[in-house]
């Protein structure tokens, strides 16, 4: 089936966006930090 395409006429769309790409690095194991002190829920007060 023929589709005619006047000039002017729109007949697609385009969405620029923008993306990381990222490596994951698996880890042995996982070092203590400050942040993880208090627990679960710990507000820090």
């Amino acid at each position: 089936e023929k589709a005619v395409i006047s000039h002017g006429e729109r007949v697609a769309q385009m969405i620029l966006a923008k993306y990381e790409r990222i490596e994951f690095k698996e880890a042995e194991e996982l070092k203590d930090t400050q942040r993880g002190d208090g627990g679960f829920g710990h507000t820090g007060l």
